[in-house]
């Protein structure tokens, strides 16, 4: 990181956490024998610094879509966050997180919070709480194997808009994190204290149009917090408990 990175959260630039990772942001179309026998493909990527995968650029140019799609490359694509995402991050109270393992087997979870519960460390690096739950951990187990991250974050009340938010993550223990970060907030709702934080590198900042986002509009609920009781917490609303499961079968 660069010293005139902003930073709210009051850290100097030196102790900052060092989470650049070193591969390439941009994903090379591979090699294929088209071009190792020196045959035009018309399907090649012409620019290997485009934002998004080679799958994508691929399909552009079967599609007919690339002039579409190289004007929200050029007009809505940032590397980084700008003001105005840093300021409807802060007012987001939820996201949805995409992840998947090594094998590319993906997962979709919902992260909520109060206003601004994902942090804003600066122009490339937010992070977000992670509680004590249901202990599968299933999000930071894709991490700790593939740390590429997809977020979501929707505001269906007001502005009808979503923001995505794609990067690399890296799992950091609330004591480690808050010695980097010393102004991490310290109260937090419910009384609840984070075990450890996701911190994400920004690779992608994009608008997500309004034209489908339901408007939606919140109210008050009254919740039961702080119980394992499955059914006080709805945690077999579907009727999984008791069906039959792979894994549960038993092999001489």
């Amino acid at each position: 990181m660069t010293p005139d990175h902003i930073n709210p959260v009051g850290v100097a630039p030196d102790a900052m956490l060092d989470l650049e990772l070193s591969d390439n942001r941009t994903t090379p179309v591979p090699t294929s024998a088209l071009e190792e026998s020196q045959v035009s493909d018309p399907f090649r990527q012409e620019s290997p610094t485009l934002p998004g995968s080679a799958g994508e650029h691929l399909l552009q140019r079967a599609y007919g879509s690339e002039k579409r799609a190289r004007r929200f490359y050029d007009d809505q694509v940032l590397d980084r966050l700008n003001a105005e995402m840093k300021e409807f991050i802060g007012r987001m109270e939820l996201a949805f997180v995409a992840t998947s393992d090594a094998r590319g087997e993906c997962d979709s979870s919902l992260r909520a919070g109060p206003p601004g519960f994902i942090e804003v460390l600066d122009d490339q690096h937010v992070c977000y709480p992670e509680y004590r739950g249901n202990g599968v951990m299933a999000s930071l187990g894709n991490i700790s194997e593939n740390p590429h991250v997809g977020i979501l974050l929707v505001d269906f009340v007001t502005d009808l808009i979503g923001l995505h938010v794609n990067g690399k993550a890296r799992i950091v223990e609330d004591a480690d994190l808050r010695a980097i970060y010393p102004a991490l907030p310290s109260e937090f709702d419910r009384g609840r204290t984070p075990e450890r934080w996701v911190v994400v590198q920004v690779e992608e900042a994009y608008i997500h149009c309004r034209k489908h986002i339901p408007r939606m509009m919140p109210v008050l609920r009254e919740r039961t917090w702080g119980t394992d009781d499955v059914k006080r917490k709805g945690g077999d609303y579907f009727g999984a408990k008791g069906m039959p499961r792979p894994w549960h079968v038993v092999t001489a």
